[in-house]
């Protein structure tokens, strides 16, 4: 074989690193998405299946949740032995106070969810989801004490105005959206405190963990009351509601995939799916309605989600130029 001269290297370049850096990181965007889409799409359709569990009430649907989601992930762990990674958790104070308060405000966030479906208030729950990033940014302010930028204070403006028009359209403040967004973006919070420490799996197993004796409570209740069902409707009802494990589990496993392949600005967009979702299954397969009022309300929210976006997206870009020109080092 002859030798390769220079100037043949320079007519056939080989591939250079950061070529293939960039052509990675792509791919793990890529990746990244489709994690993400299915994480939110999954959630989006979660009224689908809490309609298909009636005529248990909200309480037992939750319970059932709970327990079964606890014993799912304990498979899981097991199946990627870590429980290492569960024990050094169940070690730390401050990790499993923090998870405690996560479990608490979880368990509020899915009885409202499961009682707004079940009720015929899927458009309702949808409003709190949409509104939850608005109240993200609220907590920022009231409990981090950051400083909101022109476009951020507009957005949070235009969304309590809308709250005003919607509580008026409802006749009365629609409390269930409300609920919703303020635990979820409470949640997401205390969740924050707890960082990288521990994944996504054994949070949620201390959360359930945490909440278990609740549930197994609950479900002795709801027996004595005569309104048990899991036990009462066949083997299909049954499964169907030991199935909350895998459905409350696997769109996590995705969400946390996705996240640590995407920016917080790409995970922040993605978030829109769902209520997206939950708001077209809401109007055309469960026939619920929407006044004019309500159109009204609702376009005044999106108006100020897309302020927000905005904001975001003019942010992210302003912040990666500023990285690029940084000193390579600094």
């Amino acid at each position: 074989m002859g030798t390769v001269t220079s100037s043949q290297a320079q007519s056939n370049p080989l591939p250079t690193t950061p070529q293939k850096a960039v052509k990675a990181a792509k791919s793990e965007a890529a990746t990244g998405v489709l994690f993400g889409v299915g994480a939110y799409g999954l959630w989006g359709m979660m009224p689908l299946y809490f309609l298909l569990l009636l005529p248990a009430n909200s309480i037992e649907i939750v319970a059932n949740r709970v327990i079964w989601s606890l014993i799912f992930c304990a498979l899981i762990i097991t199946a990627t032995r870590g429980w290492g990674k569960m024990a050094a958790a169940l070690k730390n104070r401050r990790i499993m106070g923090t998870l405690s308060i996560a479990g608490f405000l979880i368990v509020i966030n899915w009885l409202t969810y499961v009682f707004a479906v079940t009720t015929g208030n899927t458009i309702e729950a949808s409003l709190g989801y949409f509104i939850n990033p608005l109240v993200s940014v609220l907590i920022g302010v009231i409990v981090l004490k950051e400083k909101l930028r022109p476009l951020q204070w507009l957005a949070v403006g235009i969304g309590f105005v809308a709250v005003v028009v919607l509580t008026f359209s409802y006749g009365k403040l629609p409390w269930i959206a409300l609920v919703l967004a303020a635990s979820f973006g409470i949640y997401g919070f205390v969740k924050n405190r707890v960082g990288g420490k521990v994944d996504a799996i054994t949070s949620l197993s201390i959360e359930t963990a945490v909440l278990t004796p609740f549930a197994i409570a609950a479900m002795i209740a709801v027996t004595l009351m005569g309104q048990a069902t899991l036990l009462a409707l066949g083997a299909g009802h049954f499964w169907l509601m030991a199935s909350a494990g895998i459905v409350t589990a696997v769109p996590l496993l995705f969400f946390g995939a996705s996240a640590s392949r995407l920016s917080m600005t790409g995970i922040g967009l993605l978030q829109f799916m769902t209520p997206v979702v939950q708001f077209i299954i809401a109007i055309t397969l469960l026939g619920e309605h929407m006044s004019l009022e309500r159109w009204i309300g609702f376009s005044i929210v999106w108006v100020a989600l897309i302020i927000l976006m905005t904001d975001m997206l003019v942010h992210y870009r302003k912040a990666s130029r500023l990285r690029s020109l940084a000193p390579v080092g600094s």
